[in-house]
């Protein structure tokens, strides 16, 4: 059931009809692995332990909230990413989702490359040894300060969003007496199935040129007929969150089209295509995601059987999975603040976090599940809403879900499925302090970024 928009935000209490909910599950003391981290298991004292660590240890340790990221599992879906596609293909890993130098070190560590959308991934990624030629740099307003380092430094790709960037990235890598590999990114005229706002490839939105109506083909005469720029391929993103493999199937199709048509026009044949990232993970048990292998098999499939048609060599295809690597690897650990049952309606949770750790319930209307993870429960299922501890009644972790009836004040719950996207978007609305990553393996815990502290806030606030 959708909801729709309120002018002033999310509407306040937002009471669902009887029957929206699923009925509650069997057991609430059970994990889904599906949609919780692979060492993600219950002790003999019914304590959730992520990588061999009980989560009340890593609570006394580093406190609460914290987003708790488990090593092995990122690692292990970074390594079937990149055995799935091959030596003959590229895995950019999408920094966007969550970047940190431990993070780029574990993906130069596996073969990954890395995308950045801004002068600070980019940063982050060349600070922690990311290689250069390794890394892919996004974006739909790129700075002339953030193109000049950009090029300064040998990044392997650009990719080029408007008119605009063409000449602008070309006149700087001429400048700099180099000639930089560039993509042109196109909007195709596909709406993946999934949320409005991060739907990308219909072409009433910001990003990339449109197919339609021959801008994009206007685009590569432009960029061939620079001196700065060596176009290699073509780039295309149809969304996030998908499930679906139809949506890339016919993205596939229409940018083959353009290589036939670019190889027909220039007597040119562009080595590489981009088809973006968006796969979907399991938020909760009623999602099903694709695996790696399946992913690559389809993607491979599609794109060879376009190329074959339009008698085009298959190009180096390039995919760029984020949320699918890092998304399932993380929980976020709140500590129960105050339980409010409303008679009739639901019971309110609130959690010492909120929509400063975790904006995409209140943005997107995303889903997730909660667990009590501090002990386990035979106590009856109640239908709970977890809240945050901020001044806005849109201030929602958890929509809907069921938690114990005998949860307390002081229990531990989690949120799974939260490592992409939550500390990325994270705020200090509030003056609420951000929370540390805290990665775990094989009962070691470390943090890799730290909480934030109020001296960091005051240091921002010259007074």
């Amino acid at each position: 059931m959708s909801r729709s928009a309120h002018p002033a935000g999310p509407r306040h209490a937002d009471v669902l009809p009887d029957g929206h909910y699923s009925a509650p599950p069997a057991d609430l003391n059970a994990l889904d692995p599906k949609v919780w981290a692979q060492t993600v298991t219950r002790d003999a004292d019914g304590v959730v332990t992520v990588g061999g660590i009980p989560v009340t240890r890593l609570a006394e340790e580093f406190g609460t909230p914290a987003y708790v990221l488990d090593e092995a599992d990122f690692r292990a879906r970074a390594r079937a990413w990149r055995t799935a596609f091959g030596a003959d293909a590229d895995v950019f890993y999408a920094g966007k989702a969550f970047l940190s130098r431990a993070v780029v070190r574990w993906l130069e560590e596996e073969g990954l490359n890395v995308d950045v959308c801004s002068g600070g991934e980019l940063t982050t990624a060349l600070s922690a040894g990311m290689p250069a030629e390794r890394i892919a740099f996004h974006g739909n307003n790129k700075s002339v300060d953030e193109i000049t380092r950009a090029v300064e430094a040998g990044v392997g790709h650009i990719i080029l969003d408007s008119f605009q960037e063409i000449v602008r990235v070309a006149h700087i890598a001429q400048g700099l007496g180099k000639r930089q590999k560039v993509l042109i990114r196109i909007t195709v005229g596909v709406e993946a199935h999934t949320h409005e706002f991060i739907a990308t490839a219909h072409e009433d939105q910001k990003f990339g040129i449109p197919l339609a109506g021959g801008q994009a083909a206007e685009a590569v005469r432009r960029a061939l007929q620079l001196d700065g720029l060596e176009l290699v391929g073509i780039h295309s993103h149809i969304g996030s969150q998908i499930f679906d493999m139809s949506g890339f199937e016919v993205a596939a199709h229409r940018v083959v089209g353009l290589l036939k048509d670019i190889r027909d026009e220039h007597g040119v044949e562009l080595p590489e295509i981009d088809l973006g990232g968006g796969l979907g993970i399991a938020y909760t048990s009623d999602d099903d995601p694709r695996e790696p292998h399946e992913i690559a098999k389809a993607l491979t499939e599609i794109v060879t059987r376009e190329c074959e048609a339009a008698k085009l060599r298959t190009p180096r295809i390039s995919v760029e999975p984020g949320r699918a690597i890092v998304g399932p690897t993380a929980l976020t650990l709140y500590e129960v603040g105050t339980v409010k049952p409303l008679d009739g309606l639901r019971t309110y949770v609130s959690v010492d976090g909120g929509m400063s750790d975790n904006i995409r319930t209140a943005l997107y209307d995303a889903e997730y599940t909660v667990a009590l993870v501090s002990r386990t429960s035979d106590a009856e299922p109640m239908l709970a809403r977890v809240v945050g501890k901020h001044c806005e009644s849109g201030d929602i972790v958890v929509r809907d879900a069921f938690l114990p009836s005998d949860l307390a004040p002081g229990d531990l719950i989690a949120v799974p499925a939260t490592g992409a996207y939550c500390r990325s978007m994270a705020s200090n609305y509030n003056h609420v302090l951000r929370p540390p990553v805290v990665t775990v393996q094989d009962g070691e815990a470390r943090v890799i970024v730290r909480r934030e502290t109020e001296e960091d806030l005051l240091r921002l606030d010259v007074g």
